[in-house]
């Protein structure tokens, strides 16, 4: 079977993290060879990106330009390292964000110039898009709420989450901006409730992925 490349994208706490251990689980029990990633990181030096975006206590200064460029530092070795080896060996690639993300949080959040931001993950991920893009969508509040439920374990690990520091204005911008590209490209974004019941947005989202599993048989 030919390689297979499907992100998960969605604004915080939207249960990404959950659906993609679902799909990884199911696609292996039906035989598929299956990688998990996530972005920022997925290298060591994607890894130690993430550490400065995300967690460093000294990242407070950071512009939006070096978050932009950092994020798609760690993109682009990440796809030549990992993504695009494991497509050409046939394996199912599972990655939790890639570069919708940026053009939400980066384009829109961070209110960066468009044209300038897709210029950017041009360079970084070259041919390598995904087959399928996943997106959960969920309320403002209930962002938030599951935000701030994730406080005291960040605390335990002696770490922040500089992402999610931002405020309400951004994170309905970032939104705005996954809609706009669920908009822009209907074939490849397939959106979902994520406030539902997992079990049924575990099988529609199998509903999606199963025919491609079937595209490169006879």
């Amino acid at each position: 079977m030919k390689g297979l490349f499907i992100t998960f994208e969605g604004t915080e706490g939207s249960g990404k993290t959950t659906q993609i251990s679902l799909l990884a689980e199911r696609l292996r029990s039906a035989g598929c060879s299956v990688r998990t990633m996530r972005e920022p990181g997925g290298t060591l030096i994607g890894e130690e990106i993430r550490h400065t975006l995300k967690h460093s206590p000294d990242n407070h200064a950071m512009t939006a330009e070096a978050e932009l460029l950092l994020m798609n530092a760690s993109r682009a070795q990440l796809v030549r390292e990992v993504i695009r080896p494991a497509i050409a060996a046939g394996e199912i690639v599972l990655c939790d964000r890639f570069y919708d993300s940026t053009t939400a949080y980066q384009g829109y959040g961070r209110q960066l110039d468009l044209r300038m931001v897709k210029s950017i993950i041009d360079v970084a991920v070259g041919d390598t898009r995904p087959d399928l893009t996943l997106l959960f969508l969920i309320p403002q509040e209930v962002s938030e709420a599951r935000r701030l439920a994730r406080q005291p374990t960040l605390a335990l690990r002696f770490q922040r989450d500089r992402m999610e520091e931002a405020d309400r204005g951004f994170f309905e911008r970032v939104e705005e901006g996954y809609l706009a590209i669920a908009a822009a490209e209907p074939q490849r974004v397939r959106q979902f409730d994520a406030t539902g019941e997992v079990a049924v947005t575990q099988a529609a989202i199998w509903e999606l992925v199963q025919p491609l599993l079937a595209r490169d048989k006879p």
